[in-house]
């Protein structure tokens, strides 16, 4: 009896826990994000050098968001993607998009560094910039306005 409670508390129990790490897409939560930059010393991976995008990957929208990605990766760093890499990729934040080519085959990624490297332009903090991630501002993003940042 005891093995059967015990075979039937698992069946159920398993699943459950197995599951919580997709929530944020099931419930339409937020992805990953670090809630304070990188601790001073931190050693992060580098962002990627815009010369090493090629292809696809190397158009001029693309090459300009990695540009623009290296002046703020600690701002990246505290913002989450809702392109949802954090949960088929492992990605730790907006930052990690841009360790790699994912951020350049990725317009919500690409979207979100606009909006982000803007709104930094604009004086706003990271937290209120998260915030306007968070309320889908980033969406509004033109392809006008992506190129007038510098």
């Amino acid at each position: 009896m005891l093995k059967r409670l015990l075979l039937a508390s698992l069946a159920f129990v398993l699943p459950l826990t197995l599951s919580a790490q997709y929530s944020d897409q099931q419930d339409g939560g937020v992805p990953a994000y670090n809630k304070t930059p990188p601790a001073k010393g931190a050693k992060q991976p580098p962002i990627l050098k815009p010369d090493a995008l090629w292809g696809a990957n190397g158009g001029p929208a693309q090459i300009k968001a990695y540009t623009l990605a290296a002046r703020i990766p600690g701002v990246l760093h505290q913002l989450p993607c809702y392109c949802y890499c954090s949960r088929s990729m492992g990605h730790k934040s907006l930052r990690t998009c841009f360790e790699g080519t994912h951020g350049a085959q990725c317009d919500v990624c690409m979207n979100e560094l606009f909006y982000a490297y803007g709104e930094k332009q604009k004086g706003k903090t990271v937290a209120q910039i998260r915030k306007g991630i968070m309320d889908g501002e980033w969406k509004n993003v033109t392809p006008e306005q992506a190129q007038a940042l510098n």
